[in-house]
């Protein structure tokens, strides 16, 4: 059932609670509101196909201009706010954008970005004034909210992190179906977790990231409660769970992380026995991490491994987990292929770099034809990676290593940081980390390691010859760092994507490295 037909059905229902502040959208406001801005923007002169940019830290707005543009067969780009002015410009021209919905916790960005915004006529801002645009308020307030005459159905057109390069984005085409049909992502939530009427959803991750936004949406479209976290803190996390009786949730890593390395009274203080399914993915998560959050939360976490590009999609519950400890599940959308450099296909066991085949080509990187063909397999475009190296076992399970563009040759050896820095992030002493090749003159590159202490720990000597200690305890003797640096904070993001290209670069004479 849409999200309209709930609203129609029970409109004094809680849509979307914000966590910190309290304020909430019932079904009826929300389903009132983006019909609004829907004919607005549809009186503006934009229509089908059109691309809505919406720039905004975690509010109760967001979903009303994601349902906004979906309802009337538009685009969603969301973008990242962390973004610089001249970053967030790029995104909304490169998108085709002609409207951007900003929220004035941004200004300073929203503003800078104006000078570049010539072919997006259409720029609202929620939450207060930011000079060049309108107050999106007053925009809708006088607009009818009677049902729109068609509503066909669009989707949401995000970037890539931009972890290797200037993001691109992602575009699906458009399946033709109408805002009173489900989606397929909707079904699938639904089918996989069980989420419906009575599910109380947690997302404590930034909803301009494609699981976050896809998920609370799927959320909304099979009539449950979202409860957003403005911001990420780990003790909040778990007293939401407690107070709001939440039934669902998703996570990274990184998060995980942060809640096993509570003490006991903040991490162990709290009821959780409402919580029934706890998703992760966004990073690969080391397998002690995982080992401990099962022992803690009980078999209720599921793992999936996808992308944006949704070109397939594997998954595991807790007891396929453990009697496969490390997989990212099998799969449950595309057929799988592990391919070496020429594209031929390897036995179980022996990683290579990771397709899923389709019956369609689903998606392509918006004006970039050349990324797109790259993401395709050298003789049959219907097998489409995301980058990512990995292998099979003897059931089908698939595990992976790291990124192709991560992985470190030294000596003639392939290295694959990501094991490296699942043995290092585990010392209490660790609070992140990030494992690259850097320039060698005798084997081409060498094992580094840069490290974010844990609060209260001083960076010394003594300190990281501890951690080179732990990595020898733990690692085979050529993956262990050949030396560690420190950092205040890692360029990670909420969403669990670490830039570790802007620490790379810096090691091989780039200094001006951004995100993008």
């Amino acid at each position: 059932m849409p999200m309209a037909a709930h609203a129609a059905a029970h409109p004094d229902k809680i849509a979307t609670t914000m966590l910190r502040s309290g304020e909430q959208l019932t079904y009826g406001e929300l389903n009132e509101r983006s019909i609004k801005l829907a004919r607005f923007l549809l009186d503006a002169g934009l229509q089908a196909g059109d691309v809505v940019a919406l720039f905004m830290d975690n509010d109760i707005r967001y979903h009303e201009v994601y349902w906004a543009a979906v309802r009337s067969g538009m685009y969603l780009c969301a973008v990242n706010k962390y973004l610089t002015a001249e970053e967030a410009a790029y995104i909304v021209n490169d998108s085709g954008a002609k409207a951007v919905v900003v929220g004035a916790s941004l200004a300073e960005a929203a503003t800078g970005m104006l000078p570049d915004l010539d072919d997006c006529p259409i720029r609202l801002t929620v939450g207060g004034d930011v000079a060049g645009y309108e107050r999106y308020e007053s925009a809708v307030a006088d607009v009818s909210a009677d049902p729109l005459d068609a509503e066909p159905l669009g989707d949401f057109m995000n970037y890539s992190s931009g972890t290797t390069g200037r993001p691109k984005g992602i575009k699906r085409p458009l399946s033709g179906a109408t805002f009173s049909e489900p989606s397929n992502l909707d079904n699938l939530v639904g089918t996989l977790y069980g989420i419906g009427p009575d599910s109380v959803y947690l997302s404590p991750a930034p909803l301009y990231h494609s699981a976050p936004l896809a998920f609370t949406a799927a959320v909304h479209s099979l009539g449950g409660t979202v409860i957003i976290m403005e911001k990420f803190d780990p003790v909040e996390a778990l007293q939401a769970i407690e107070t709001h009786r939440v039934t669902h949730s998703q996570w990274v890593p990184t998060m995980f992380i942060r809640m096993l390395k509570l003490d006991d009274a903040d991490r162990l203080g709290h009821d959780l026995s409402s919580h029934q399914v706890a998703v992760h993915a966004a990073a690969p998560c080391p397998v002690d991490v995982k080992h401990q959050m099962i022992d803690w939360w009980g078999p209720i976490i599921f793992e999936y491994y996808a992308g944006t590009e949704l070109n397939g999609m594997t998954m595991c519950n807790s007891e396929q987990w453990l009697a496969h400890p490390g997989t990212v599940g099998a799969p449950i959308l595309g057929t799988l292929h592990i391919c070496d450099e020429a594209g031929a296909e390897l036995p179980v066991g022996e990683a290579g770099t990771i397709y899923f085949e389709r019956d369609i080509v689903p998606f392509q990187y918006h004006n970039d034809e050349d990324k797109t063909k790259s993401s395709q397999h050298p003789t049959n475009p219907m097998w489409t990676k995301l980058g990512d190296v990995g292998y099979l076992d003897d059931d089908g399970f698939l595990y992976l290593t790291d990124r192709e563009s991560f992985m470190i040759i030294s000596g003639g050896v392939n290295i694959y940081p990501q094991e490296i820095e699942d043995a290092i992030v585990m010392h209490p002493k660790v609070a992140d980390v990030a494992v690259f090749g850097v320039p060698n003159p005798d084997t081409g590159e060498e094992v580094k390691a840069v490290v974010q202490l844990a609060p209260g720990v001083e960076a010394t000597d003594a300190v990281a010859g501890e951690l080179m200690e732990h990595a020898r305890e733990n690692l085979a003797r050529y993956k262990v760092p050949r030396s560690i640096d420190f950092e205040d904070e890692l360029p990670r993001l909420e969403t669990g994507k670490l830039y570790k290209r802007i620490l790379k670069d810096r090691y091989w004479g780039n200094h001006d490295s951004r995100i993008v």
